[in-house]
């Protein structure tokens, strides 16, 4: 009989269980407290709605039988965190997903940028350059034959690192035109965390643009790994990026009447029927970035203040006594003096077992980053380039291939004393010294004929940075930089930025940015040397480039109200200029008339360039309108040529149908005035201004449109766009060398979270 009743007994207890595993919230409480080995309300929390129990530590259990089936799927965490580094001492800088960007989509595979601001070959991923001088700022690349190539390679100071809850898998493709001469261009981002502090991931984009004009296409290929760990006392970064970059080279159109004046044509062309005047000339580019920085942080361990509502309540007497044996708490129910010591025993130590919250504070760090770099640049001719060029220092015209070589290895060790570590640090220092060893190699002719030579420098820097970034008022930003030994020795960096914010009512912000920077450097290595078969110079006697610069930013949070204004000061300017000559005084005055050649100039004196712009954005319901125009000055247009005004308009509707799906559909223009934009040549692969003493061409004066359908649901992204539908017979952005005609272009990215 017992038996019986013991069997009955289990099998009651294993139907409760069950039930309580399938029903957990239908239970009373003191039920569900059983499965835990203490009493606190917050392990209620830890059972789902299938019974599972998770322990503090992450482990996850299943109380009685299998509950797998017939669960609804779990939802998967979503979330990004994106942030990227100061190159030189790795500070952590927070910045925005523009993988993900939803607005204005369209514009991102855009080779003359988000606003139309850069002029540029007509086919994309050319070389570049921005025609607002405020917004120039890729002339810190020491490989200066990188620099007008930042619409696909950038740096490492726009790379960004992420952090996600989920794995994330980014998949993005953009085709422009059609398969005979049209682009298309494939993006792959992955990333995944290791756990909370660490992660990894890697880049992939591939770029390949046929061209609208002959021997005009270009090839890029970018991949990039990354990993990061961010713990309370040691940081770690490391980057590995490998790009091999190639451009086709025709040197300009025959003659401008093609696009400027075709009805002078007796037949009628196509852009690829328009004779161009070189052929199998390529410029490659194979650049290699190895990048690692790391910090340990010392420091101290502060309790967090923790508000009462948040803190643990300490059990009742029945609670507290209700783990002891029965036959004391027997005795206990007799013995009130017996009762109150052991509550006020079991009470103390309950409370020695509660953990105490507490943060990491860091006071100092102890920093150090590697930063290697090499580059192999080479210039491509397998046919005769003719007259085209002036100057044939070596070898044959139908078999040039110039090969440069550069490498960099950086090594940067810094002392930081951090802010906000006690009320009285109000702001961190930090101290630094770098190393940094720079090999060239150039071609030169000696006895044994043509040959590479190295060039090496060495150079030794200390600086400093001061910065306040806490805070709600007042931040800034100074940094500074003294070369002691090497060929920059005595060369100068001192560049800061501040900010404030004053609240206007209750509804808007006003926010003011000021930056100011003094830089006091010798030209770089190849302003001062270059070897080719066409381009030839030692410039030993170059003087040292001092620019001062001052800029402020005004902005209104809620009305979307920026006005930008800047001003530069420039002595010993050094740049590229052409220096052409006539071949046939008899005959136009057109490419196939002129030999070319580039040499390196330094003006003797001060050039102020003067500039503001000012953008608003405005809607009436899903009507809106957003506009940027700027204006500029430059005192001196022969040495530094700028359109006066550059505007960037965009007028579109924007709604949601079903609530889910985004609609974003309207046309944008980009204008700038007429001015004498820099002519290119692709010898050095770079921008150089036009030759003063010949007639020069004029760049701008004419509307250039795009008409789009930019739409988002969920984790899709795809626009539709018709690209430069104006036209105009002025549509150059350098010498001979046209833009792409109507071309309709298409895009999307699609984010997986798995």
């Amino acid at each position: 009989m017992r038996n019986k009743l013991f069997l009955i007994v289990l099998l009651l207890c294993l139907g409760v269980q069950a039930y309580a595993q399938d029903n957990p919230r239908r239970l009373p409480t003191q039920n569900r407290r059983n499965f835990s080995n203490n009493n606190t309300q917050s392990n209620l929390d830890n059972f789902s709605d299938q019974g599972d129990y998770t322990d503090p530590a992450g482990n996850r259990t299943t109380w009685g039988r299998d509950s797998t089936k017939h669960q609804k799927q779990k939802k998967i965490p979503q979330g990004l965190f994106q942030w990227v580094l100061d190159p030189r001492l790795g500070t952590v800088i927070d910045a925005e997903n523009n993988d993900t960007a939803v607005h204005n989509f369209q514009n991102f595979n855009n080779t003359d940028g988000y606003t139309g601001e850069y002029s540029h070959l007509g086919n994309t991923a050319t070389p570049r350059y921005n025609r607002i001088y405020m917004n120039r700022t890729d002339d810190s690349d020491e490989f200066l034959f990188l620099r007008p190539l930042s619409y696909f390679r950038g740096g490492l100071g726009q790379f960004r690192f992420t952090n996600t809850k989920s794995p994330w898998t980014n998949l993005a493709y953009h085709s422009i035109g059609t398969k005979a001469n049209g682009e298309d261009r494939v993006r792959a981002n992955f990333a995944t965390n290791i756990n909370k502090d660490a992660g990894l991931g890697f880049k992939i984009d591939y770029l390949y643009g046929r061209g609208y004009f002959v021997n005009s296409a270009t090839s890029s290929f970018s991949t990039t790994f990354y990993g990061y760990y961010r713990g309370e006392r040691y940081n770690i970064h490391a980057y590995a990026d490998i790009k091999h970059l190639k451009m086709f080279e025709n040197g300009g159109i025959e003659d401008d009447k093609y696009i400027r004046e075709p009805e002078k044509i007796e037949q009628n062309f196509s852009t690829t029927d328009i004779p161009v005047l070189l052929n199998d000339t390529w410029n490659r580019n194979h650049e290699r970035n190895f990048y690692l920085t790391h910090r340990y942080n010392l420091g101290f361990y502060r309790e967090i203040e923790v508000p009462d509502s948040l803190k643990p309540q300490v059990p009742s007497q029945s609670e507290l006594l209700s783990d002891l044996p029965d036959s004391v708490q027997q005795v206990l129910r007799t013995d009130t003096v017996a009762r109150k010591l052991a509550v006020d025993s079991l009470t103390q130590k309950w409370l020695s077992e509660q953990i105490t919250p507490k943060e990491f504070i860091p006071v100092s760090s102890i920093i150090h980053t590697f930063d290697m770099r090499d580059l192999t640049h080479t210039y491509i001719a397998q046919s005769s380039s003719g007259t085209y060029y002036t100057n044939n220092y070596y070898g044959e015209l139908n078999n040039v291939s110039d090969m440069t070589k550069a490498m960099s290895i950086r090594n940067t060790f810094g002392l930081a004393l951090r802010e906000g570590f006690n009320k009285w640090a109000a702001m961190g220092i930090t101290l630094f010294a770098t190393h940094n060893i720079r090999t060239y190699k150039l071609l030169v002719d000696n006895e044994h004929g043509m040959e590479m030579q190295r060039y090496n420098e060495n150079d030794l820097s200390i600086g400093g940075e001061l910065a306040r970034t806490q805070g709600k008022l007042l931040h800034f930003n100074v940094n500074t930089e003294f070369f002691l030994t090497g060929q920059k020795v005595g060369d100068l960096t001192v560049d800061g930025r501040t900010n404030w914010e004053f609240r206007l009512g209750k509804k808007d912000s006003l926010l003011f940015d000021v930056k100011a920077m003094i830089k006091n450097e010798k030209p770089d290595f190849f302003f001062r040397h270059y070897h080719s078969q066409h381009a030839w110079w030692d410039n030993d006697d170059l003087a040292r480039q001092l620019r001062m610069r001052f800029e402020g930013v005004l902005r209104l949070k809620k009305f979307g109200t920026q006005l930008k204004f800047g001003f530069e000061n420039v002595t010993n300017y050094t740049y590229f200029a052409m220096q052409n000559t006539v071949l046939d005084q008899n005959k136009p005055l057109l490419p196939g008339n002129l030999s070319h050649a580039v040499t390196v100039n330094q003006h003797d004196g001060s050039i102020q360039v003067i500039g503001a712009s000012l953008s608003q954005g405005m809607n009436l319901g899903i009507l809106h309108w957003d506009n940027e125009v700027a204006f500029q000055k430059s005192s001196n247009d022969d040495v530094l040529p700028l359109p006066a005004v550059n505007i960037y308009s965009n007028l579109y509707l924007l709604f949601r149908i079903a609530k889910i799906l985004r609609i974003q559909v309207g046309a944008d223009m980009r204008y700038f005035t007429k001015y004498y934009g820099l002519d290119y040549s692709p010898s050095i692969q770079q921008y150089a201004i036009q030759d003063t003493n010949l007639e020069r061409q004029k760049m701008g004066g004419q509307p250039i449109v795009n008409v789009y359908l930019n739409s988002h649901l969920k984790h899709f992204r795809f626009y539709f766009m018709a690209q430069h539908v104006s036209g105009g017979t002025n549509a150059f952005y350098a010498p001979y060398y046209g833009m792409n005609p109507l071309t309709i272009c298409f895009g999307l990215s699609w984010n997986f979270i798995n």
